[in-house]
């Protein structure tokens, strides 16, 4: 067996929730031309002089909120170490060596991909933690790690998983996480992915519009790495094991940001309207996350569980990610093994 690394990489967390740090991450990500894709001059102006001097004390304040739910820590980065750890000892007695790193901040990427090198690996397969492929986390987080090892003089074979919203295991786990709630217990299920700009998209499929577009009916073969398409897909895998039934469940999208046209229906907005319409208990899925982390813990779980409240419901109950589930473990140990 080949010498390998096994390169995870998932977006990234301050190092704390203090405001230095917080804007410390904030001004790499959204400096990131993947991420806010403008001009670099209007980027620099709008993240530098605008969001981030704004944003980065607001945000300290909810980081907070989120290293207190889960004892003081990042659970991005608790529940990445545990996969890595877990997954270094599935390869225990074979030539592999598991890493992670994250896009922005700490691991970072130059930092972890600096000690590969010198371990003079044969290949190297990198994974992606996102289940969904985009432009501004998958495609954002490889570009990287490319720029990186193209400036190696000797560069081993490398192996690229680009998303996993269809993996049997992947979808298990979630199924096995959904069976701590009772589904009869709610009025209506959400499966809440997070938001892109429209752009970002058709970008990619310049000739296909996301109003034209029939994804949300049927997965559309001809564009297989568009982020909208494999988030319906995902969904009909999910709705199809629990045996969900049209109207009983909504897929939505959250955490948008500008004016600019983002992937509707917007998840706070389909809340309120379901509320306001009877349904007083909703479960709530985030698919796109394999870890608990701001966008679930605090955005799901707190925020939208206040409009809930605000408008005459009762719960907003959020599935638990994948985390460290023996089951989500098991299936990544059986995507790196498939590149071999």
């Amino acid at each position: 067996m080949k010498k390998t690394g096994v390169l995870l990489i998932n977006l990234g967390t301050p190092d704390s929730p203090n405001t230095k740090d917080v804007r410390k991450y904030l001004t790499e990500f959204l400096n990131d031309p993947r991420v806010i894709d403008i001009s670099a001059f209007g980027r620099f102006l709008l993240v530098n002089g605008i969001i981030v001097p704004f944003r980065a004390p607001k945000s300290a304040k909810i980081y907070k909120e989120l290293w207190d739910l889960w004892n003081g820590e990042s659970p991005l980065l608790t529940f990445g170490n545990i996969l890595k750890k877990e997954l270094q000892e599935k390869f225990k007695n074979e030539p592999v060596t598991v890493e992670l790193a994250m896009r922005y901040q700490n691991p970072s990427l130059d930092e972890v991909l600096a000690r590969m090198e010198k371990q003079h690996y044969e290949k190297i397969i990198i994974l992606p933690l996102f289940p969904h492929y985009a432009s501004a986390s998958t495609g954002s987080a490889v570009e990287k790690a490319m720029r990186l090892i193209k400036q190696w003089q000797a560069i081993p074979g490398i192996k690229i998983i680009p998303q996993f919203y269809n993996e049997p295991g992947f979808i298990q786990t979630i199924i096995e996480r959904t069976k701590k709630h009772d589904i009869s217990s709610f009025d209506h299920v959400l499966f809440s992915y997070h938001g892109i700009p429209e752009r970002q998209l058709e970008k990619q499929h310049p000739d296909l519009k996301c109003a034209n577009c029939t994804c949300h009916e049927k997965f559309n073969e001809d564009h297989p790495l568009c982020y909208r398409n494999t988030c319906y897909e995902t969904t009909r895998l999910i709705v199809k094991e629990l045996d969900l039934k049209e109207g009983q469940y909504t897929t939505c999208f959250q955490s948008r940001l500008g004016k600019t046209p983002w992937l509707t229906p917007f998840s706070d907005k389909v809340i309120e309207d379901l509320v306001k319409a009877g349904s007083k208990r909703l479960l709530a899925f985030s698919p796109a996350f394999i870890a608990d982390c701001l966008e679930t813990s605090i955005e799901i779980g707190d925020e939208y569980q206040e409009i809930v409240e605000e408008h005459g419901g009762e719960k907003i109950q959020l599935v638990e990610s994948l985390n460290d589930s023996t089951l989500w473990i098991d299936t990544v140990e059986k995507m790196v093994r498939e590149q071999f």
